[in-house]
């Protein structure tokens, strides 16, 4: 593609990061922050907390959320109200100052109990990120400030039905109106957070004839803003909870102080926020999803006996074998997440494709372990509504989810082999 060539002054077709300076402080610098507090006492209450929060009230209306494909707001309010909404906001600008690896950690254990509402926590997340990565002083005060104090909840608006998975090539047009504001037309698709939330983070194109091929932008958009409109409500297989809706822009007009960073850095940030931390973000969710799994199958096995023996399942060698060979998967698809999520807030070189394959790992994962722990609980778990029925569709939805895995693998491949990685 013609913009292939852009997208090499923006990355560097290996680790997908470059060092630039915002308000004199690095990414680097605040990686190695971060870096430096992944294993803190902090974290340690945190997650505490965000377990209280999804044993309390998350767990409970799981099963509401899923049947009735509600928005799982009960949770992510409490998320706010404990302090969580700027989690991965750096603490100059008033947030927690974590990162990756914290993303991670969250997300899978909210995804223990509800997928949906660990996703829609972790879409937050990243459009929160994203709108971090280059803050001016207006945008802080507008967008991150409410944000940190659990008052605004922001979402990603960037996939589109003409583009499919690759969402880093949005025909969303960006118009420039005047000195002082633009104009967006286009339809995304599979928007979480869908409706519910204050502000998105979207992605477009240049409109003018003359502008460079490629040159995509990122801009936030008020929910509130005259123009849009939303698609029918979100009745997928699984996942139903995430009110993942298509948002109709009809030349919404947006003040130029909404762009953020420069006019055509979409793909810098698309690369070195929007990927890590959208990827890290699935990781854990469905981390979490096929610890859960596991979980479910192990206690199958303690509390089940055969009647015409006496003897539990757990008893049994071929079972106990293969449970064995699950927690194994399971424990290296892990390993590798927290290692991802770890060398990239440390600034690794080659973080990017560790978290890449982080989340191509945990698709398969994810999909064998709800898969096989169905087949130990036999008819109990595949009955309707049983938890295993709806991590099962859950489940699904994570080799699908953009960057799909077969992407994410050409990826991988390419920057193992030092090619561009948008090179078709």
């Amino acid at each position: 593609m013609a913009f292939a060539k852009e997208q090499m002054r923006f990355t560097d077709g290996l680790s997908g990061r470059r060092e630039q300076p915002r308000d004199g402080i690095s990414l680097r610098q605040d990686q190695e922050r971060r870096g430096n507090r992944m294993l803190d006492g902090e974290l340690n209450a945190i997650l505490a907390q965000v377990q209280e929060i999804a044993s309390d009230v998350v767990a409970p209306l799981s099963i509401e959320t899923d049947e009735q494909a509600r928005w799982p707001e009960p949770g992510l309010r409490s998320m706010q109200d404990a302090g969580f909404g700027g989690l991965v906001v750096p603490e100059r600008l008033g947030g927690k100052g974590h990162g990756l690896f914290a993303l991670t950690r969250v997300c899978e254990t909210l995804g223990r109990e509800c997928a949906s509402t660990a996703i829609c926590f972790g879409m937050h997340s990243v459009g929160t990120s994203v709108i971090a990565a280059h803050a001016t002083a207006d945008q802080q005060s507008r967008y991150l400030t409410p944000i940190c104090e659990g008052r605004h909840i922001t979402t990603l608006s960037l996939s589109e039905a003409g583009t499919g998975a690759h969402f880093y090539l949005p025909q969303t047009s960006l118009e420039a109106l005047d000195d002082e504001h633009y104009s967006i037309t286009g339809t995304k698709t599979f928007v979480t957070n869908g409706s519910c939330a204050d502000s998105y983070v979207v992605s477009a194109v240049a409109a003018e004839p003359d502008a460079p091929v490629g040159k995509f932008s990122c801009v936030i958009v008020d929910a509130d803003a005259d123009g849009i409109s939303w698609g029918a409500p979100w009745d997928g297989l699984g996942m139903r909870g995430n009110s993942s809706r298509s948002m109709e822009l009809r030349g919404v007009r947006l003040p130029r102080s909404n762009l953020l960073g420069s006019e055509g850095d979409q793909i810098w940030y698309t690369f070195n926020v929007i990927m890590p931390y959208f990827l890290v973000a699935m990781g854990g969710t469905f981390l979490g999803v096929a610890s859960s799994a596991l979980e479910e199958a192990r206690r199958h096995l303690l509390r089940r006996y055969h009647a015409h023996t006496g003897l539990n399942l757990a008893q049994n060698s071929v079972l106990q074998h293969r449970l064995a060979t699950l927690w194994g998967s399971l424990e290296r698809t892990r390993r590798l997440i927290y290692h991802a999520a770890q060398s990239y807030d440390a600034g690794e070189p080659d973080a990017l494709i560790a978290v890449m394959a982080a989340k191509a790992e945990v698709a398969d994962t994810a999909v064998l372990l709800v898969n096989e722990a169905m087949t130990f609980t036999g008819g109990i778990g595949y009955r309707k509504g049983s938890k295993l029925h709806r991590m099962l569709r859950d489940a699904r939805a994570c080799h699908l989810m953009s960057p799909t895995t077969d992407i994410l693998r050409v990826w991988i491949g390419r920057a193992l082999l030092g090619q561009p990685l948008l090179a078709d």
